[in-house]
């Protein structure tokens, strides 16, 4: 840095001395644009790129010898085009075609000035994400500007975090309290039925586009579990929901884009992609609803802790919050809760449309646990076996957040896979690249539910998907890992059990496809680019 520094310093000096003759004007742009081209190529040709090079020029090279492998991208920018679009998939592609298998294991890239390192290792990903150095996350302009700051995905590791992890996974996502919301998605999951059959009545071969019902059903849900509304999925959406859903919508929209100022701050000041601009508009919004939703519960006086936000409401001493970090934390219950359970099952009802057969199959194990005269209960998911094999061959096709939804940051020096991280380092695990690796994985590009089942349709291998294996870890793994992973596990096995049982899902149309399109859209979650389209024929005459 300090040789940065005395640079700028010396072209300061020279600029003074030009005076106001416009040809040493000219002369001093011209011998700063050289400058500033020379020390950019610098940077840009070591290992990992511009942001990697300015790291080592500022330690004059000491240790450079053992840099981690990576492209360089292109000076200043470096490798930010892998970041767009389908970030997962272009990420991989650069790891297959390295030179040396080395970049598999740990690859630094520049995006900007920020260093980043990924790793497509199930090993190095547990080194990683179970090292303390790692418990942070990055804090983007977007999440910072929508509060995410002060709750549980972005708050910096500390007591105020530890606090909230613990309060949420007592309160909401404790295998007593997701126990006692099963009556809730129960309640839900008839009215999504009875929603999906209605429209199917009235639609032309009984075609009817699952994600809007999928998106209200989770948000309903969420809803009912932290601010304790219930709506009706059937009715005409309320002013309420629709404004919540407005301000979802928007908050992954900022959430899901690659905002440049964070990685060149030198265009901050120009809010070139109306981010800053946009948070301000929303989160306004954000905070008179949840302010509103907070007095009304206040007003209630009731002793009983019904929902989230009475129990928020409820702590005392150290745990107590303030009413803007009780708006920050109930934000962002909202709007983690309501994507990854839309979007998974959106998937899941996708591949059974494709593939009839395991879908048969499907229906075979329900008519047998369960039965036609009686409709799915949360209790009957532990008895479906080949169903949750279907489900985790989907979270490892499709995972909802393929790099793991969020990064890590670096809060201190630390080697991994044998390399030296330094502090203030991006870490990313590109899950999606591990699940179709071939080395791990048999026929990684095949839907194949069989290879969670073992000898017979009864018996399910032990492959536990809440982080303990990081061959397929859709929820993180380590102290950041999702806290709602259990109650998200619970949901989705039951709704597309209940989904399952009182409907076949059939192709809308009959070409090479099926008119089903797989092809996907990277935004906050993986999801896929056009809504599912399907044939429902119900079951069960009820």
């Amino acid at each position: 840095m300090e040789s940065q520094e005395c640079g700028w310093l010396l072209y300061i000096s020279l600029a003074a001395k030009c005076g106001g003759e416009p040809y040493r004007v000219v002369g001093f742009v011209a011998v700063l644009v050289v400058a500033f081209a020379v020390t950019s190529l610098a940077h840009w040709v070591a290992p990992g790129g511009p942001a990697w090079g300015r790291y080592w020029w500022n330690r004059k090279g000491v240790g450079i010898g053992h840099a981690i492998p990576g492209p360089r991208g292109f000076p200043v920018v470096g490798s930010m085009p892998l970041m767009a679009g389908l970030a997962h998939r272009k990420l991989a592609a650069a790891v297959a075609t390295a030179r040396s298998p080395a970049w598999r294991r740990l690859m630094a890239f520049s995006v900007g000035e920020t260093r980043v390192v990924v790793t497509s290792d199930p090993d190095v990903a547990r080194e990683l994400l179970a090292s303390p150095a790692f418990a942070d996350r990055p804090v983007k302009e977007s999440a910072y500007g929508m509060l995410f700051h002060r709750a549980i995905g972005f708050a910096p590791y500390g007591t105020y975090w530890r606090a909230l992890r613990r309060v949420a996974s007592t309160h909401l996502f404790s295998p007593r309290q997701v126990a006692a919301s099963a009556a809730h998605r129960a309640v839900i999951a008839r009215q999504m039925v009875d929603a999906m059959k209605s429209a199917a009545a009235g639609a032309g071969g009984g075609v009817v586009q699952a994600r809007q019902f999928l998106k209200r059903a989770s948000l309903h849900n969420v809803m009912w579990s932290v601010f304790g509304r219930k709506y009706e999925l059937a009715a005409p959406e309320s002013e309420e929901t629709a404004e919540l859903r407005s301000m979802v919508e928007e908050g992954y929209d900022l959430l899901g884009q690659l905002n440049w100022s964070d990685h060149l701050p030198w265009l901050a000041p120009f809010d070139l992609q109306k981010t800053r601009s946009r948070c301000s508009s929303l989160v306004p919004r954000v905070t008179r609803f949840v302010t509103r939703i907070i007095d009304d519960h206040r007003a209630r006086l009731t002793l009983a802790a019904d929902d989230f936000t009475d129990v928020l409401l409820s702590l005392h001493g150290n745990d107590k919050l303030s009413d803007a970090d009780m708006v920050a934390v109930l934000w962002e219950m909202i709007f983690r809760g309501t994507d990854t359970v839309a979007v998974l099952i959106e998937w899941i009802m996708a591949r059974l449309v494709l593939h009839q057969d395991v879908q048969a199959r499907v229906h075979g194990e329900l008519d047998r646990v369960v039965g036609p005269d009686r409709a799915v209960t949360e209790s009957d998911a532990a008895n479906l076996v080949y169903l949750q094999a279907v489900i985790k061959e989907v979270l490892r096709l499709h995972p909802p957040g393929p790099l793991l939804s969020w990064a890590r940051l670096a809060t201190s020096d630390v080697h991994v896979a044998g390399f030296f991280v330094p502090s203030g380092t991006t870490a990313m695990v590109n899950m999606w690249a591990i699940t179709h690796d071939p080395t791990v994985w048999d026929d990684p590009t095949e839907f194949k539910p069989e290879r969670f089942v073992v000898r017979s349709p009864d018996q399910a291998t032990e492959f536990p998907i809440t982080g303990s294996d990081l061959r397929l870890a859709p929820f993180g793994s380590g102290r950041r890992s999702c806290p709602g992973k259990s109650l998200a596990i619970a949901t989705v096995g039951f709704w597309v059990a209940t989904l399952l049982h009182e409907f076949e899902w059939l192709p809308p149309s009959d070409g090479p496809r099926r008119g089903v399109d797989l092809s996907e859209v990277l935004k906050l979650s993986c999801e896929m680019t056009a809504p599912l389209e399907a044939r429902l024929r119900p079951r069960r005459a009820v």
